[in-house]
Order: C-alpha cells, then sequence, then structure tokens
C-alpha cells in the first residue's frame, strides 16, 4: 500500500512539472555553451565579452580619444579642450565630467604614490593648480572627490563626511566660475545623498537645476537616488518623482523612461511569482520606456542607458525579439545601470544577451530576421 502511494504521489508530481518544464524549454532553450545546438551571439555580429567596453554605456570616440591620450601623456590639456567644447547643458558634458572624474580616480586607486613614483590622476591635480579658474577643471575635480568618497570611504564614518563636505564646497566654486552650467548642480546631488541634506535643502539644489536644465535626463537620474527607499524616501516618493518628470517631459524627451528607473530601484530581492515582470507595473513603465526610445533623436547621449535597462526588463520578461532589437543598437559597450552594479559587468550582460539570443531562436528568429 505504501508503495503505491509513492508511485501516486510521483504520479501527480509529474503531471504538475512536466508543463512547465517543457514551456520553460520551449521559451528558452538554453543548452550548455559548446553543445551543438547552443545559440551564438556572434552569428549577430555581437561583440566578444572580452572586447566589451565597460567604461560608457555608447559609443563616444572623441572622449576615448582624449581620455586615452591624457592617461598616456598626463597632459590634461587635451580634456580641458574637450569640455570647454560641450554645450553647458548638453548630456554629453556631463557623462564626460563623470568620466574625466571616474578615470582619475582609478588611475588613483591603481597608482597611489610613494617616494619613487607620482600618484595616479596627477594630472587633474596639475589641472586645478595651473588653471583654477577653469569651470570645467572645477566641475571634473568636484565630481572626482565624490567619487572618491564612495569608491573609499563607507557612508557615516568621518571620513566619508570629511571627503563629501571637501566635494560641497568644490560643487560650490564650480558653480561660481559656470553660473549657467547644471554640472556642479547635478553633482552636489550626490552629495545631498551622501550627506543626507533635508528634503528642503534638496529641493533647493533641484531648483537650480530645473532653472538652468529642466529636461536633463541625467540629472534626474541623479535626484531619483535621493528619492529612493534605500536612501532618504520611500517608494512612493521615488515613483511620484519619476511619473512627475515622464508627465512633463517635452515631445522626444526620454524622460518618458523615468517610470522604468523607478521600478529597476525597488525591484524586490527574491522575486518569488514567476509573472512579476508582467505585472501592469512593470509592463506600464516598460511601454513608457519603449515610446521615449523610439520618440528620442538618434544621438540622444542618454538613450543607450535607456536601452540598457530596457535590454534587462525585456530579457526578464521573455520578450525576446524586443530585446533583441535593443541589443543590435546597444551592443559593445555596458558601462550602464544595470551592467555597471555587476562585479563582472560584462560577464552579466553576456548572460542577458545569450538569454535574449536563446528565447528568440527558440521562438523562430534567426540572424536573417532580425532587423539592424
Amino acid at each position: 500500500m505504501e508503495i503505491l502511494w509513492v508511485l501516486m504521489a510521483l504520479i501527480m508530481i509529474s503531471i504538475v512539472l512536466l508543463p512547465f518544464l517543457r514551456r520553460r524549454k520551449s521559451a528558452v532553450g538554453l543548452v550548455s555553451p559548446d553543445h551543438p545546438d547552443a545559440a551564438d551571439p556572434a552569428n549577430y555580429g555581437f561583440v566578444r565579452e572580452e572586447e566589451l567596453d565597460i567604461r560608457m554605456p555608447g559609443p563616444d570616440q572623441d572622449l576615448l580619444d582624449v581620455l586615452d591620450l591624457v592617461q598616456r601623456t598626463q597632459d590634461y590639456r587635451a580634456a580641458q579642450q574637450l569640455l570647454s567644447g560641450t554645450d553647458a547643458g548638453d548630456e554629453l558634458r556631463w557623462q564626460r565630467v563623470q568620466a574625466f572624474a571616474g578615470a582619475a580616480s582609478l588611475e588613483l586607486r591603481e597608482r597611489p604614490g610613494g617616494t619613487d613614483e607620482a600618484p595616479g590622476g596627477q594630472w587633474l591635480r596639475v589641472w586645478r593648480a595651473e588653471q583654477p579658474k577653469d569651470a570645467g577643471g572645477a566641475a571634473v575635480h568636484a565630481e572626482f572627490l565624490v567619487q572618491q568618497a564612495w569608491r573609499t570611504a563607507t557612508p557615516g564614518t568621518d571620513e566619508f563626511r570629511i571627503i563629501m563636505e571637501e566635494a560641497r564646497a568644490a560643487c560650490g566654486d564650480a558653480a561660481l566660475l559656470a553660473p549657467g552650467d547644471p554640472v556642479p548642480y547635478i553633482v552636489e546631488l550626490s552629495v545631498a545623498r551622501g550627506l543626507g541634506y533635508s528634503q528642503k535643502d534638496f529641493e533647493q539644489v533641484w531648483l537650480r537645476i530645473l532653472d538652468r536644465a529642466p529636461a536633463h535626463m541625467g540629472a534626474h537620474l541623479a535626484a531619483l537616488q535621493y528619492w529612493c527607499e534605500k536612501w532618504h524616501g520611500s517608494r512612493q516618493l521615488a515613483y511620484s518623482f519619476a511619473e512627475a518628470a515622464a508627465a512633463r517631459a517635452p515631445q522626444g524627451s526620454l524622460l518618458a523612461a523615468m517610470p522604468l528607473f523607478a521600478v529597476f530601484e525597488h525591484l524586490p530581492e527574491v522575486t518569488l511569482v514567476s509573472s512579476f515582470y508582467q505585472t501592469e507595473v512593470v509592463t506600464k513603465a516598460v511601454h513608457g520606456a519603449l515610446h521615449a526610445v523610439h520618440s528620442a533623436r538618434p544621438d540622444d547621449p542618454m538613450l543607450a542607458h535607456v536601452r540598457h535597462l530596457l535590454v534587462f526588463f525585456l530579457v526578464r520578461s521573455e520578450r525576446w525579439a524586443e530585446a533583441m532589437n535593443q541589443l543590435v543598437h546597444v551592443d559593445g559597450h555596458v558601462g550602464a545601470l544595470p551592467w555597471s552594479l555587476a562585479e563582472d559587468p560584462a560577464a552579466e550582460f553576456a548572460v542577458y544577451r545569450a538569454l535574449a539570443v536563446a528565447g528568440y531562436e527558440a521562438n523562430g528568429g534567426s540572424p536573417a530576421t532580425l532587423p539592424h
């Protein structure tokens, strides 16, 4: 009798699990990479994992050329020239300030200096010393201090606060040198998050940005962090901020994608419901981001940021063809959310790319059917 009950239990388990396993196999069809039936991303012209650029979300050849020159020669003047030729309200200026500051910060971490060698990032110190009135150098220095605080100290410690206070002063100096430039205030948004500005003080910084660049996507993404539940706001405050930005977004603005970033910042650590990524909240945010992408101008510097996040959500939603349509635009660069949060951004991106390819092919797709 006991054997009979065991057999009946096994049959019931099989009845429950078999359709699920069949559906998962047909939906994705993943096999080991060396399997003859494995989907190969290279068939779509995608870049090999080891060649993915983790520094930027998308191409900016002028920036790459200048970064290479500055780091090779330790001469800041090419960076100064590039920033001086980039419009103050342009998203590109903010991205380039971040890139130069990040390069100097990483150099310092790799070469802290000593008795026999100069510390890394020496070119930034020389820039500030020789050109104290240069607005670009001042902005890069302020962002450098912010990145140093987050990279080398723990929030809440005296060391962290000291560096952030220095960064706040540097933001003020940079703002005085370029009254119409929103970048010093965008840098201060990170200071505000780190030092725990009151909501009133934060709003004062935010209003200065809106006065200068009301549709600045990078500024909105930086401000969203403050309103998130993990920092000084809540899920509702973050959603409200993102939805308000999307509602007032001008035609062709990527601000319509802000709700998707708010959803991402509040994803549950463990998703127990398999259909979570098909819920109304997620679906609505994804559709808003897709609309923003389709409406944006092709050379918008923030377009790659939105496309990368769409890849994440579209793969999770098993919308393989749409994920592939985004991948063909961003493949090659992975310096954006969500990959930048991973210990190995290139590997994380490559996993999602492989899932997208496998799902696409399991549902009849091929390199010939993928539009470019």
